[in-house]
């Protein structure tokens, strides 16, 4: 990897290699360029930078720690460690990119941010960075996932945000994806889209992963502080991607270090039983972009589902397509079953309840400690799991002991 991959990747036009791109209308098309532009010239400045560095060190919390797994390494072997993204302010990573896109979307004069959300907690953190900048706030979600994430729902509207339910197709993130889009082109002037996610329209991709690369420039100076050394391997799940391409991209030029993005493989490998698009999928267009997609022969995206409401997208971030065709990273999967006895496992042997979408990286990570238990694995622990307590007891907490 060249030591200027950032700056290489995306292209001038948001192409990473035969990915990304925008594909839009053109009542779009000239909006986007302004935001592209607007990126550009403002968060590089020293008054954006600044802001956004008091920001996430006076509100935030971070630097977010990195933790070392002492029981959970002592009974699967190998050296885990987590980087506690669930510990940043609002319980997951999503805060660092809406905190800037909503500090981005102040400069360029918006009054309102919409977005979707599957898991929620994008939602979360879009609303509290509203609240926290004085804006109006729209989210879009999914009939299904409002009914599994509702604590997620009842902090939005304490925070200030409309929700808006969506009843489409099966009334999960990528209708809520469609929902948010429709709502944003009837006044791309008032308001900006703050996707949630590696994905979309260049410079959406690009940006979140901007704002993510905090992630892996605080996990690899402190993984080194620790340990005098870089971790053999890092972990994280995909959905979109953007936790994984925060913390993929502060190792991305360090090729003895083995990245692995882990999607869920849900029930089975039937249609509609997973969302494990970099296995199954092929190159697609969806939301504006292009990507590694599942889809049907005509093209069109095919059902989906995960345990983890996050991770149901058909497809991912254009980045991670390019990733995977290059082998810079290994892409697989875990099943519910394995997401669900990582999350047990780190709760009581770390006292740390982690979100299902998280619980798919640490599953992996116990399958590598136990595979070669001389290297050390880093994950990426990408949000808390508040939001899925009352789901995981009410359809598993008899398996594991709860009445």
């Amino acid at each position: 990897m060249s030591e200027n991959y950032l700056k290489k990747y995306p292209t001038k036009e948001g192409f990473y290699k035969e990915y990304g791109g925008a594909f839009l209308p053109p009542a779009l098309e000239e909006e986007m360029k302004k935001i592209t532009d607007a990126y550009f010239a403002i968060s590089k400045s020293h008054n954006f930078i600044s802001e956004l560095r008091s920001i996430r060190k006076h509100y935030q919390g971070r630097p977010t720690p990195v933790y070392y797994c002492n029981r959970l390494s002592e009974k699967y072997g190998g050296r885990i460690y987590l980087k506690r993204e669930d510990l940043n302010h609002s319980g997951a990573h999503k805060l660092n990119h809406c905190m800037g896109e909503a500090l981005l979307a102040r400069y360029l004069g918006k009054k309102k941010l919409i977005a979707e959300t599957g898991a929620g907690q994008h939602g979360v953190a879009l609303a509290t960075a509203a609240a926290y900048f004085g804006l109006e706030c729209e989210i879009h979600m999914g009939e299904v996932d409002i009914a599994k994430e509702h604590p997620n729902v009842v902090r939005m509207e304490i925070l200030g945000a409309k929700v808006v339910p969506v009843s489409k197709g099966l009334k999960t993130l990528k209708e809520a994806v469609d929902s948010a889009f429709e709502a944003y082109l009837k006044d791309p002037v008032n308001t900006i889209y703050c996707i949630g996610s590696v994905v979309g329209p260049h410079p959406f991709p690009m940006m979140v992963r901007d704002f993510q690369h905090v992630v892996g420039v605080e996990a690899r100076e402190q993984f080194q502080d620790m340990t005098g050394e870089l971790p053999d391997s890092v972990v994280a799940c995909v959905g979109g991607g953007s936790n994984a391409m925060g913390i993929f991209s502060g190792f991305i030029d360090d090729e003895e270090v083995a990245l692995y993005g882990v999607e869920p493989g849900g029930r089975s490998m039937k249609t509609g039983d997973h969302a494990a698009t970099m296995m199954k999928g092929k190159p697609g267009i969806i939301h504006g972009f292009k990507c590694y997609l599942l889809q049907d022969e005509d093209g069109n995206p095919s059902p989906v589902y995960s345990i983890a409401s996050g991770l149901d997208y058909p497809g991912v971030g254009p980045e991670h397509s390019m990733l995977k065709d290059i082998g810079r990273v290994n892409y697989d999967m875990v099943t519910d079953k394995e997401a669900i006895d990582a999350f047990f496992e780190l709760s009581r042997l770390e006292g740390i309840i982690p979100a299902l979408e998280s619980a798919h990286a640490v599953a992996y990570a116990l399958k590598l400690a136990q595979k070669d238990p001389r290297k050390s694995v880093l994950v990426n622990l990408s949000g808390r799991g508040d939001k899925d307590i009352d789901f995981v007891v009410e359809n598993y907490g008899k398996q594991y002991g709860i009445e």
